[in-house]
Formats: structure tokens, sequence, C-alpha cells
């Protein structure tokens, strides 16, 4: 398993009452699975996501990568783990506004001390993978919205991490860039790439082979794609 979360809890207080946004949770996820996270506001599924990405810490609960268990690494190592195995695809894109586009896909290789040549040379390739070779000194305000997650999916790539998140990723966009952007991680995903998907579309969440379907902090139904017979 690449990644296991082990009844995974978080709960927050407001004034007296006990928020349980996760209430025992528990997933395990193979590598090159391609995984779709779905429910309603309030469902659980983006607290589920910041768990499972490292950026927040379980109330209770364990959480292995590659059956090393992480959940009480500092703050600093946590940083060091995200930037190594995450990547990261938000609905509103996350681009630093007046930065271009070859400078925001090479930010995490900045933070893995990667020398500036190197870094500008694989950004741009990276870019062109995603067929933004002729937008590499655009900045955000340049870019299309199809455009914009172009680039935050080519810097979710760039240090070839173990596990793309996409929270949302289309979310703020029309429907054929939209649709761009799904048919972009279907081909990472038949790459060999491992993909978690958060998304409250159905559409959308028909895109991956697992899908996973939350309310009120509890998993209620987990169901895979069945293999084809040839």
């Amino acid at each position: 398993m690449l990644l296991v979360l082990e009844n995974i809890s978080k709960h927050y207080t407001v004034g007296d009452t006990i928020i349980r946004a996760l209430d025992q949770v528990s997933i395990s996820v193979d590598e090159g699975e391609y995984v779709a996270v779905m429910g309603h506001s309030g469902s659980g599924k983006s607290t589920l996501l910041q768990i499972a990405s490292f950026l927040d810490k379980p109330t209770t609960g364990s959480i292995l990568l590659r059956g090393k268990k992480v959940e009480n690494y500092s703050e600093n190592e946590m940083a060091g783990l995200r930037n190594r195995e995450i990547g990261f695809v938000f609905q509103q894109f996350n681009l630093l506004p007046k930065t271009s586009a070859i400078e925001n896909v090479a930010l995490p290789l900045v933070y893995a001390n990667v020398p500036a040549q190197e870094r500008t040379a694989r950004a741009e390739d990276m870019l062109r993978e995603v067929g933004l070779g002729d937008r590499l000194k655009n900045t955000r305000a340049q870019l299309s919205g199809g455009q914009q997650q172009r680039v935050a999916i080519a810097r979710a790539l760039i240090n070839n991490p173990s596990i793309v998140f996409a929270d949302e990723p289309t979310g703020n966009l029309d429907s054929k860039s939209g649709e761009e952007i799904m048919d972009m991680l279907d081909v990472l995903h038949k790459k060999g790439k491992t993909i978690i998907l958060v998304t409250h579309e159905a559409d959308i969440a028909h895109h991956a082979k697992r899908r996973i379907v939350m309310r009120d902090g509890h998993i209620i139904s987990d169901s895979k794609d069945r293999k084809k017979k040839v």
C-alpha cells in the first residue's frame, strides 16, 4: 500500500460544541490508483484531503506512507514530505500573481534546493508537456482559466510526486476547459500516477476507477470499477 489512513478522526471545538469533521475513517490507496472522494459540503471530504496530503494532522489515528508512520512528524518534516511526495492541483489554481508560468512551475524545486539552471530547464520541459510551451513568460493575468490550471498541473508534477491530489480541479472552469483538464488527469493515471480527486460532481468522479462517498465525517460507500473480461 502506498498510503494508509487508520482510524482517522479530526475534531474541532467551537465554544462548547465538538465538531467531528472525520470520525474513525480508514482507507488504503495502492500505487497507481485513481480515487475520487465525493460528498456534499460538510461531508468531511476536504478534511480528509488535508490530512491525507499532510497539510493537517489528525486528532487521533495513524497515517502511513509506504508503511512508515508520519502523523507525528514535525512541521518541517511534514513540509519536506509534501514537497517530495505530494503534488497539488487546486480549484483556485493558487498561482503567484506577478510571477511567470515558468517561475510558478519551478517553485517546488526552489524548496528542494535544485540549482537555478536545472529548475528553469525542468519547468520549461514540464510546461511543454502540458501544451504551454508558448506561454512560458506569461503571468496569471495573461492566461485563461484552463491555461492556469495546466500551469498548476505542471507545478504539481515537477518533483515527480508519489500522489497527485486534485481538489475540485474543474470547479472554476468552463465545460470545455474542464474536460481538457480531466483528460490530462486521465492520461497521468494511464502513465501510472496515483491520483486522489475531491469533487461533488458525479460526472467528474466517474473519471476515477474508485469512488469513495462521504457523509457527516464517515465513509458510506467505497466502490471500484469492475475490470472488463477480455
